[in-house]
Protein backbone atom coordinates (compact mmCIF):
# COMPACT_ATOMS: atom_id res chain seq x y z
CA UNK A 1 0.00 0.00 0.00
CA UNK A 2 0.82 3.33 -0.66
CA UNK A 3 1.41 6.14 1.82
CA UNK A 4 -1.82 7.92 2.80
CA UNK A 5 -2.38 11.77 3.63
CA UNK A 6 -3.40 11.87 7.40
CA UNK A 7 -5.29 14.87 7.16
CA UNK A 8 -7.80 12.93 4.40
CA UNK A 9 -11.18 11.10 5.02
CA UNK A 10 -9.83 7.34 4.94
CA UNK A 11 -12.32 5.30 2.76
CA UNK A 12 -11.92 1.20 2.81
CA UNK A 13 -13.49 0.06 -0.14
CA UNK A 14 -14.44 -3.38 0.39
CA UNK A 15 -14.62 -6.21 -2.08
CA UNK A 16 -16.09 -9.06 -0.71
CA UNK A 17 -16.66 -10.36 -4.47
CA UNK A 18 -16.13 -9.69 -7.98
CA UNK A 19 -19.56 -8.38 -9.03
CA UNK A 20 -18.76 -5.08 -7.10
CA UNK A 21 -15.69 -4.66 -9.58
CA UNK A 22 -17.68 -3.27 -12.53
CA UNK A 23 -19.37 -0.15 -10.54
CA UNK A 24 -16.25 0.44 -7.87
CA UNK A 25 -13.08 0.01 -9.80
CA UNK A 26 -13.58 -0.08 -13.51
CA UNK A 27 -15.49 3.26 -13.92
CA UNK A 28 -14.52 6.72 -12.85
CA UNK A 29 -15.51 5.95 -8.91
CA UNK A 30 -12.00 6.13 -7.60
CA UNK A 31 -10.55 9.18 -9.45
CA UNK A 32 -13.98 11.13 -8.82
CA UNK A 33 -13.73 10.31 -4.77
CA UNK A 34 -9.39 11.24 -5.24
CA UNK A 35 -10.65 14.47 -6.84
CA UNK A 36 -13.22 15.19 -3.81
CA UNK A 37 -9.85 14.74 -1.38
CA UNK A 38 -10.76 11.02 0.18
CA UNK A 39 -7.94 8.81 0.65
CA UNK A 40 -8.89 5.54 -0.54
CA UNK A 41 -7.97 1.62 -0.20
CA UNK A 42 -9.48 -0.96 -1.69
CA UNK A 43 -10.25 -3.70 0.88
CA UNK A 44 -10.21 -7.29 -1.33
CA UNK A 45 -11.52 -10.38 -0.76
CA UNK A 46 -11.16 -11.03 -4.35
CA UNK A 47 -8.51 -12.84 -6.70
CA UNK A 48 -8.40 -9.99 -8.45
CA UNK A 49 -5.26 -8.10 -8.46
CA UNK A 50 -6.15 -4.59 -7.99
CA UNK A 51 -2.66 -3.21 -7.45
CA UNK A 52 -1.45 -4.95 -10.46
CA UNK A 53 -4.11 -4.38 -12.88
CA UNK A 54 -5.03 -1.22 -12.37
CA UNK A 55 -2.36 0.28 -10.09
CA UNK A 56 -5.12 1.09 -7.41
CA UNK A 57 -3.54 0.93 -3.41
CA UNK A 58 -5.41 -2.41 -2.25
CA UNK A 59 -5.37 -3.79 1.22
CA UNK A 60 -5.26 -8.26 0.71
CA UNK A 61 -7.77 -10.14 3.14
CA UNK A 62 -6.13 -13.53 3.02
CA UNK A 63 -8.21 -15.57 4.70
CA UNK A 64 -11.41 -15.84 2.46
CA UNK A 65 -12.85 -18.92 4.90
CA UNK A 66 -16.15 -18.42 6.46
CA UNK A 67 -17.39 -19.83 9.28
CA UNK A 68 -19.34 -23.69 8.54
CA UNK A 69 -22.44 -22.55 9.87
CA UNK A 70 -22.94 -19.33 7.78
CA UNK A 71 -24.12 -20.54 4.20
CA UNK A 72 -26.73 -22.69 5.76
CA UNK A 73 -28.02 -19.99 8.41
CA UNK A 74 -27.72 -17.31 5.71
CA UNK A 75 -30.33 -19.90 3.20
CA UNK A 76 -32.47 -20.15 6.55
CA UNK A 77 -32.30 -16.34 6.22
CA UNK A 78 -33.11 -15.49 3.50
CA UNK A 79 -36.56 -18.00 3.23
CA UNK A 80 -37.46 -16.76 6.30
CA UNK A 81 -37.49 -13.35 5.21
CA UNK A 82 -39.21 -14.79 2.08
CA UNK A 83 -41.97 -15.95 4.04
CA UNK A 84 -42.36 -12.70 5.87
CA UNK A 85 -43.24 -11.05 2.33
CA UNK A 86 -45.38 -13.43 1.97
CA UNK A 87 -47.55 -13.50 4.89
CA UNK A 88 -47.55 -9.40 4.59
CA UNK A 89 -48.10 -8.93 1.00
CA UNK A 90 -50.41 -12.40 0.58
CA UNK A 91 -48.63 -12.51 -2.49
CA UNK A 92 -47.52 -16.10 -4.10
CA UNK A 93 -44.40 -13.93 -6.10
CA UNK A 94 -42.09 -15.00 -3.05
CA UNK A 95 -42.20 -18.51 -2.60
CA UNK A 96 -41.02 -18.61 -6.51
CA UNK A 97 -37.39 -16.85 -5.30
CA UNK A 98 -36.38 -19.79 -3.00
CA UNK A 99 -33.47 -21.68 -3.92
CA UNK A 100 -34.52 -25.46 -3.89
CA UNK A 101 -33.00 -27.11 -1.25
CA UNK A 102 -31.15 -30.86 -1.87
CA UNK A 103 -31.28 -34.07 -0.43
CA UNK A 104 -28.89 -35.88 -1.54
CA UNK A 105 -27.03 -36.95 1.30
CA UNK A 106 -26.57 -36.84 4.73
CA UNK A 107 -24.99 -33.57 4.86
CA UNK A 108 -27.25 -31.97 2.60
CA UNK A 109 -30.44 -33.74 4.57
CA UNK A 110 -29.67 -32.25 7.61
CA UNK A 111 -28.70 -28.44 6.05
CA UNK A 112 -32.23 -28.85 3.96
CA UNK A 113 -34.23 -29.44 7.37
CA UNK A 114 -32.62 -26.58 8.90
CA UNK A 115 -33.72 -24.25 6.54
CA UNK A 116 -37.24 -26.12 6.07
CA UNK A 117 -37.66 -26.13 10.24
CA UNK A 118 -36.69 -22.14 10.48
CA UNK A 119 -38.97 -21.18 7.21
CA UNK A 120 -41.99 -22.89 9.10
CA UNK A 121 -41.59 -22.06 12.73
CA UNK A 122 -39.33 -18.78 12.64
CA UNK A 123 -40.85 -16.68 9.97
CA UNK A 124 -41.27 -13.61 12.33
CA UNK A 125 -39.31 -10.63 12.76
CA UNK A 126 -37.95 -12.33 16.19
CA UNK A 127 -36.81 -15.31 14.38
CA UNK A 128 -35.17 -13.72 11.73
CA UNK A 129 -33.26 -11.61 13.86
CA UNK A 130 -32.03 -14.67 15.78
CA UNK A 131 -30.78 -15.75 13.06
CA UNK A 132 -29.08 -12.97 11.89
CA UNK A 133 -27.70 -12.87 15.38
CA UNK A 134 -26.56 -15.97 15.55
CA UNK A 135 -24.54 -15.94 11.54
CA UNK A 136 -23.10 -12.50 13.11
CA UNK A 137 -21.71 -14.62 16.41
CA UNK A 138 -20.33 -17.38 13.78
CA UNK A 139 -18.61 -15.42 12.13
CA UNK A 140 -17.07 -13.17 14.91
CA UNK A 141 -15.59 -16.47 16.32
CA UNK A 142 -13.54 -16.98 13.05
CA UNK A 143 -10.05 -16.70 12.51
CA UNK A 144 -10.82 -14.12 9.58
CA UNK A 145 -13.04 -12.23 11.63
CA UNK A 146 -9.71 -11.72 14.13
CA UNK A 147 -7.58 -11.13 10.86
CA UNK A 148 -9.48 -8.34 9.59
CA UNK A 149 -10.05 -6.39 12.86
CA UNK A 150 -6.08 -6.73 12.99
CA UNK A 151 -6.13 -4.87 9.38
CA UNK A 152 -8.76 -2.25 11.03
CA UNK A 153 -6.70 -1.55 13.84
CA UNK A 154 -3.54 -0.79 12.01
CA UNK A 155 -5.02 1.19 9.29
CA UNK A 156 -7.74 3.08 11.23
CA UNK A 157 -10.15 3.92 8.05
CA UNK A 158 -13.33 6.07 8.64
CA UNK A 159 -15.24 4.28 6.70
CA UNK A 160 -16.12 1.11 5.12
CA UNK A 161 -17.74 0.72 2.02
CA UNK A 162 -19.30 -2.24 1.20
CA UNK A 163 -19.49 -2.96 -2.92
CA UNK A 164 -22.24 -5.54 -2.70
CA UNK A 165 -25.25 -6.38 0.27
CA UNK A 166 -24.96 -10.27 -0.89
CA UNK A 167 -21.93 -11.99 -0.11
CA UNK A 168 -21.68 -13.97 3.03
CA UNK A 169 -17.72 -13.00 2.86
CA UNK A 170 -18.81 -9.39 3.44
CA UNK A 171 -19.95 -10.30 7.46
CA UNK A 172 -16.96 -10.47 9.03
CA UNK A 173 -15.29 -7.43 7.50
CA UNK A 174 -18.30 -5.25 8.25
CA UNK A 175 -18.69 -6.92 11.91
CA UNK A 176 -15.16 -5.65 12.74
CA UNK A 177 -15.51 -2.53 11.17
CA UNK A 178 -18.58 -1.82 13.76
CA UNK A 179 -16.64 -3.08 16.93
CA UNK A 180 -14.37 -0.81 16.08
CA UNK A 181 -16.90 1.90 16.08
CA UNK A 182 -16.02 2.44 12.14
CA UNK A 183 -18.88 3.57 10.22
CA UNK A 184 -20.25 1.02 7.29
CA UNK A 185 -22.35 1.44 4.66
CA UNK A 186 -23.23 -0.73 2.01
CA UNK A 187 -24.20 -0.60 -2.25
CA UNK A 188 -27.04 -2.57 -3.08
CA UNK A 189 -25.70 -4.22 -5.79
CA UNK A 190 -28.75 -4.95 -8.17
CA UNK A 191 -32.64 -3.63 -9.00
CA UNK A 192 -33.97 -7.16 -8.35
CA UNK A 193 -32.28 -7.67 -5.68
CA UNK A 194 -34.58 -6.34 -2.06
CA UNK A 195 -37.73 -8.62 -2.72
CA UNK A 196 -35.30 -11.73 -3.11
CA UNK A 197 -33.85 -11.48 0.52
CA UNK A 198 -30.82 -11.21 -1.03
CA UNK A 199 -29.43 -9.04 1.58
CA UNK A 200 -26.39 -10.86 4.22
CA UNK A 201 -25.53 -7.09 5.93
CA UNK A 202 -26.90 -4.90 8.17
CA UNK A 203 -24.90 -1.41 8.16
CA UNK A 204 -25.35 2.04 9.02
CA UNK A 205 -25.89 3.36 5.75
CA UNK A 206 -27.04 2.12 2.25
CA UNK A 207 -27.05 3.16 -1.45
CA UNK A 208 -29.36 2.82 -3.57
CA UNK A 209 -30.18 3.25 -7.16
CA UNK A 210 -33.57 4.72 -7.46
CA UNK A 211 -36.89 6.03 -4.59
CA UNK A 212 -38.03 3.22 -5.74
CA UNK A 213 -35.68 0.92 -4.08
CA UNK A 214 -35.65 3.23 -1.17
CA UNK A 215 -38.98 2.45 -0.56
CA UNK A 216 -38.46 -1.34 -1.21
CA UNK A 217 -35.55 -1.47 1.32
CA UNK A 218 -37.66 0.66 4.33
CA UNK A 219 -40.69 -2.19 3.20
CA UNK A 220 -38.41 -5.39 3.66
CA UNK A 221 -35.98 -4.23 6.13
CA UNK A 222 -38.24 -2.05 8.50
CA UNK A 223 -35.42 -1.47 11.00
CA UNK A 224 -34.13 0.87 8.45
CA UNK A 225 -34.64 4.75 9.19
CA UNK A 226 -34.74 6.99 5.96
CA UNK A 227 -32.72 8.71 7.18
CA UNK A 228 -30.01 5.55 6.44
CA UNK A 229 -30.65 5.03 3.14
CA UNK A 230 -28.76 7.41 -0.03
CA UNK A 231 -30.59 7.20 -3.74
CA UNK A 232 -27.70 8.05 -5.76
CA UNK A 233 -28.48 5.95 -9.12
CA UNK A 234 -25.92 3.76 -10.29
CA UNK A 235 -22.10 3.46 -11.73
CA UNK A 236 -23.32 0.13 -13.64
CA UNK A 237 -24.66 3.01 -16.62
CA UNK A 238 -22.40 5.54 -16.45
CA UNK A 239 -19.66 4.43 -19.53
CA UNK A 240 -22.81 4.63 -21.65
CA UNK A 241 -22.52 8.56 -21.04
CA UNK A 242 -18.71 8.30 -22.14
CA UNK A 243 -18.56 9.27 -25.88
CA UNK A 244 -14.77 8.19 -26.13
CA UNK A 245 -15.63 4.92 -25.24
CA UNK A 246 -17.40 4.90 -29.05
CA UNK A 247 -15.91 3.36 -31.96
CA UNK A 248 -16.51 4.60 -35.45
CA UNK A 249 -18.84 2.10 -37.49
CA UNK A 250 -15.77 1.31 -39.63
CA UNK A 251 -13.64 0.26 -36.17
CA UNK A 252 -16.11 -1.60 -34.77
CA UNK A 253 -16.88 -3.67 -37.88
CA UNK A 254 -13.44 -4.30 -38.60
CA UNK A 255 -12.62 -5.40 -35.01
CA UNK A 256 -15.29 -8.20 -35.14
CA UNK A 257 -15.53 -9.31 -38.61
CA UNK A 258 -19.01 -7.75 -39.27
CA UNK A 259 -20.05 -6.20 -42.52
CA UNK A 260 -20.24 -2.39 -41.90
CA UNK A 261 -23.34 -2.17 -44.53
CA UNK A 262 -25.68 -4.97 -42.30
CA UNK A 263 -27.85 -3.79 -40.23
CA UNK A 264 -27.25 -6.21 -36.49
CA UNK A 265 -29.23 -7.07 -33.94
CA UNK A 266 -28.14 -7.95 -30.66
CA UNK A 267 -28.86 -11.28 -28.88
CA UNK A 268 -27.62 -11.12 -25.16
CA UNK A 269 -27.64 -14.24 -23.96
CA UNK A 270 -28.70 -15.08 -19.72
CA UNK A 271 -27.36 -17.23 -16.93
CA UNK A 272 -29.05 -21.19 -16.57
CA UNK A 273 -30.83 -20.06 -13.51
CA UNK A 274 -32.89 -17.88 -15.41
CA UNK A 275 -33.26 -18.92 -18.56
CA UNK A 276 -31.96 -22.57 -19.09
CA UNK A 277 -33.40 -22.97 -22.15
CA UNK A 278 -31.97 -19.65 -24.17
CA UNK A 279 -30.44 -21.23 -26.62
CA UNK A 280 -33.39 -21.92 -28.26
CA UNK A 281 -34.65 -18.62 -27.94
CA UNK A 282 -31.42 -17.50 -29.92
CA UNK A 283 -32.11 -19.95 -32.66
CA UNK A 284 -35.92 -18.68 -32.54
CA UNK A 285 -34.29 -14.91 -33.45
CA UNK A 286 -31.99 -17.27 -36.07
CA UNK A 287 -35.02 -18.16 -38.25
CA UNK A 288 -36.55 -14.69 -37.96
CA UNK A 289 -33.20 -13.18 -39.18
CA UNK A 290 -33.00 -15.72 -42.05
CA UNK A 291 -36.50 -14.85 -43.05
CA UNK A 292 -35.99 -11.31 -43.00
CA UNK A 293 -33.33 -12.14 -44.78
CA UNK A 294 -34.95 -14.12 -47.58
CA UNK A 295 -37.06 -11.02 -47.89
CA UNK A 296 -34.01 -9.14 -49.05
CA UNK A 297 -32.93 -7.09 -45.17
CA UNK A 298 -29.09 -7.11 -45.38
CA UNK A 299 -29.54 -8.58 -41.52
CA UNK A 300 -27.88 -10.49 -38.45
CA UNK A 301 -27.05 -11.17 -35.00
CA UNK A 302 -24.32 -10.52 -32.80
CA UNK A 303 -24.64 -12.68 -29.97
CA UNK A 304 -23.00 -11.47 -26.47
CA UNK A 305 -22.77 -14.68 -24.08
CA UNK A 306 -23.31 -14.31 -19.93
CA UNK A 307 -19.94 -14.12 -18.92
CA UNK A 308 -20.07 -16.95 -16.61
CA UNK A 309 -21.36 -19.27 -19.51
CA UNK A 310 -19.25 -22.31 -20.42
CA UNK A 311 -21.80 -24.91 -20.40
CA UNK A 312 -21.48 -25.21 -24.55
CA UNK A 313 -25.51 -25.39 -24.87
CA UNK A 314 -25.13 -22.73 -27.41
CA UNK A 315 -22.71 -24.44 -29.75
CA UNK A 316 -24.76 -26.43 -31.71
CA UNK A 317 -27.47 -23.12 -32.58
CA UNK A 318 -24.09 -21.39 -33.41
CA UNK A 319 -22.51 -23.54 -35.80
CA UNK A 320 -26.14 -24.36 -37.65
CA UNK A 321 -26.75 -20.59 -37.80
CA UNK A 322 -23.45 -19.32 -38.29
CA UNK A 323 -24.41 -17.53 -41.70
CA UNK A 324 -26.43 -15.17 -39.30
CA UNK A 325 -25.16 -15.47 -36.19
CA UNK A 326 -21.56 -13.55 -35.07
CA UNK A 327 -20.39 -14.55 -31.28
CA UNK A 328 -18.77 -11.10 -29.60
CA UNK A 329 -17.77 -12.43 -26.10
CA UNK A 330 -17.08 -10.52 -23.21
CA UNK A 331 -14.01 -9.49 -22.43
CA UNK A 332 -14.01 -11.13 -18.86
CA UNK A 333 -11.06 -13.41 -18.10
CA UNK A 334 -10.60 -16.42 -15.68
CA UNK A 335 -8.47 -15.62 -12.56
CA UNK A 336 -8.38 -18.77 -10.82
CA UNK A 337 -9.96 -22.34 -11.94
CA UNK A 338 -13.61 -21.65 -10.64
CA UNK A 339 -16.69 -20.52 -12.66
CA UNK A 340 -17.06 -17.63 -10.23
CA UNK A 341 -13.61 -16.71 -10.65
CA UNK A 342 -14.21 -15.22 -13.94
CA UNK A 343 -13.59 -11.80 -13.95
CA UNK A 344 -14.91 -8.57 -15.67
CA UNK A 345 -12.56 -6.26 -17.41
CA UNK A 346 -12.58 -2.76 -17.89
CA UNK A 347 -12.32 -3.32 -21.82
CA UNK A 348 -15.33 -5.12 -21.76
CA UNK A 349 -17.49 -1.40 -20.74
CA UNK A 350 -16.11 -0.40 -23.93
CA UNK A 351 -17.00 -3.25 -25.66
CA UNK A 352 -21.01 -3.48 -24.54
CA UNK A 353 -20.91 0.40 -24.77
CA UNK A 354 -20.41 -0.21 -28.56
CA UNK A 355 -22.42 -3.69 -29.03
CA UNK A 356 -25.48 -1.39 -27.90
CA UNK A 357 -24.67 1.79 -30.16
CA UNK A 358 -23.94 -0.29 -33.09
CA UNK A 359 -26.78 -2.67 -32.68
CA UNK A 360 -30.54 -1.84 -33.99
CA UNK A 361 -31.87 -3.67 -30.64
CA UNK A 362 -32.08 -6.05 -28.39
CA UNK A 363 -33.62 -9.54 -27.81
CA UNK A 364 -33.14 -10.94 -24.02
CA UNK A 365 -34.87 -13.05 -21.48
CA UNK A 366 -35.77 -10.05 -18.77
CA UNK A 367 -32.05 -8.46 -18.03
CA UNK A 368 -31.59 -5.38 -17.14
CA UNK A 369 -29.68 -5.14 -20.52
CA UNK A 370 -33.05 -3.04 -21.61
CA UNK A 371 -31.44 -0.31 -20.12
CA UNK A 372 -27.85 -0.85 -21.21
CA UNK A 373 -29.53 -0.36 -24.65
CA UNK A 374 -32.35 2.06 -23.97
CA UNK A 375 -29.57 4.54 -22.94
CA UNK A 376 -28.78 4.42 -27.04
CA UNK A 377 -32.37 4.38 -28.35
CA UNK A 378 -32.18 0.88 -28.97
CA UNK A 379 -35.37 -1.00 -27.79
CA UNK A 380 -36.05 -4.72 -26.63
CA UNK A 381 -38.12 -7.67 -27.65
CA UNK A 382 -38.51 -9.62 -24.19
CA UNK A 383 -39.82 -13.11 -26.10
CA UNK A 384 -42.09 -14.68 -23.06
CA UNK A 385 -43.05 -18.23 -24.58
CA UNK A 386 -42.81 -21.89 -23.63
CA UNK A 387 -40.17 -23.89 -25.28
CA UNK A 388 -41.61 -27.23 -26.75
CA UNK A 389 -38.06 -28.49 -25.01
CA UNK A 390 -39.30 -27.16 -21.43
CA UNK A 391 -39.61 -30.44 -19.16
CA UNK A 392 -41.05 -31.22 -16.07
CA UNK A 393 -38.12 -29.72 -13.36
CA UNK A 394 -36.91 -27.34 -15.68
CA UNK A 395 -37.59 -23.29 -15.21
CA UNK A 396 -39.79 -21.77 -17.45
CA UNK A 397 -38.62 -18.20 -17.80
CA UNK A 398 -42.25 -17.19 -17.62
CA UNK A 399 -42.46 -16.68 -14.22
CA UNK A 400 -39.38 -14.56 -14.39
CA UNK A 401 -41.89 -11.96 -15.30
CA UNK A 402 -43.77 -12.37 -12.81
CA UNK A 403 -41.16 -11.46 -10.20
CA UNK A 404 -41.08 -7.60 -8.12
CA UNK A 405 -39.02 -6.04 -10.07
CA UNK A 406 -41.32 -5.71 -13.25
CA UNK A 407 -43.52 -4.70 -11.68
CA UNK A 408 -41.87 -1.10 -12.10
CA UNK A 409 -43.12 -0.91 -15.88
CA UNK A 410 -45.05 2.26 -16.33
CA UNK A 411 -46.85 0.15 -18.63
CA UNK A 412 -46.62 -3.54 -18.84
CA UNK A 413 -47.18 -3.58 -22.47
CA UNK A 414 -45.55 -0.98 -24.16
CA UNK A 415 -42.19 -0.95 -21.83
CA UNK A 416 -40.79 -3.55 -24.42
CA UNK A 417 -41.61 -5.31 -27.06
CA UNK A 418 -43.44 -8.53 -26.23
CA UNK A 419 -43.15 -12.15 -28.28
CA UNK A 420 -45.50 -14.38 -26.68
CA UNK A 421 -44.99 -16.50 -29.31
CA UNK A 422 -42.18 -17.96 -31.05
CA UNK A 423 -43.38 -15.66 -34.55
CA UNK A 424 -43.78 -12.68 -33.01
CA UNK A 425 -40.10 -12.75 -32.91
CA UNK A 426 -39.48 -11.82 -36.57
CA UNK A 427 -43.14 -9.16 -36.27
CA UNK A 428 -41.04 -7.75 -33.42
CA UNK A 429 -37.77 -7.12 -35.17
CA UNK A 430 -40.14 -6.26 -38.37
CA UNK A 431 -42.17 -4.06 -36.72
CA UNK A 432 -39.31 -1.99 -34.59
CA UNK A 433 -36.70 -2.00 -38.00
CA UNK A 434 -39.73 -0.55 -39.82
CA UNK A 435 -40.54 2.06 -37.07
CA UNK A 436 -43.97 0.44 -37.08
CA UNK A 437 -43.55 -0.45 -33.34
CA UNK A 438 -41.29 1.71 -30.90
CA UNK A 439 -41.18 1.28 -27.04
CA UNK A 440 -38.01 3.27 -26.32
CA UNK A 441 -40.43 6.50 -25.05
CA UNK A 442 -41.98 4.17 -22.53
CA UNK A 443 -38.52 2.23 -21.41
CA UNK A 444 -36.66 5.54 -20.98
CA UNK A 445 -39.90 6.07 -18.69
CA UNK A 446 -39.35 2.93 -16.91
CA UNK A 447 -35.32 3.53 -16.64
CA UNK A 448 -36.41 6.52 -14.87
CA UNK A 449 -38.45 4.94 -12.13
CA UNK A 450 -35.40 2.01 -11.63
CA UNK A 451 -32.27 4.49 -11.93
CA UNK A 452 -31.78 7.98 -10.57
CA UNK A 453 -33.49 9.99 -13.52
CA UNK A 454 -31.47 13.15 -12.96
CA UNK A 455 -28.28 13.21 -14.34
CA UNK A 456 -27.88 9.40 -14.38
CA UNK A 457 -24.27 9.61 -15.52
CA UNK A 458 -23.22 11.46 -12.23
CA UNK A 459 -24.11 8.55 -9.90
CA UNK A 460 -20.20 8.23 -8.33
CA UNK A 461 -20.52 11.59 -7.65
CA UNK A 462 -23.16 11.46 -5.56
CA UNK A 463 -21.92 8.32 -3.74
CA UNK A 464 -18.79 10.38 -3.18
CA UNK A 465 -21.13 13.00 -1.69
CA UNK A 466 -23.38 10.43 0.78
CA UNK A 467 -19.97 9.30 1.97
CA UNK A 468 -18.93 12.73 2.64
CA UNK A 469 -22.30 13.47 4.11
CA UNK A 470 -22.15 10.49 6.44
CA UNK A 471 -18.51 11.52 7.87
CA UNK A 472 -19.13 14.70 8.62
Amino acid sequence: MSATNPNKSKVFILFPDGVGLRNFAFTHFKEIGEQQGFDITYWNNTIFPLENELGYPELKIKSTKIHPKTAVLSHARKRVELALSRKRTNDQVYPTYRFPLRWNSLKNILKSAFVTFHETFSASPQGWQKLMDQMNAAERSTVRYQEVKAQLEVHQPDIVFCTTQRATQAIAPLLAAQDLGIKTACWIYSWDNLPKGMSTVETDYYFVWSELMKAQLLEYYPKTKAAQVFVTGTPQFEPHYDASLLLSRKQFCEAHGLNANTKYICFSGDDQTTSPLDQYYLEDTAIAVRQLRKEGRDLAIIYRKVPIDFSGRYDAVLEQYKDVITPIDPLWKPIGEQWNQVMPTKEDFALLVNTCYHSELVVNICSSMVFDFVIHDKPTIYPNYEQPQLQKGTRDIGQNYNYVHFRSMPDYDQSVTWAMRKEEIYDGIKGLLDGELNPVPVTKKWYEIVNKPESPEKASERIWEGINEILK
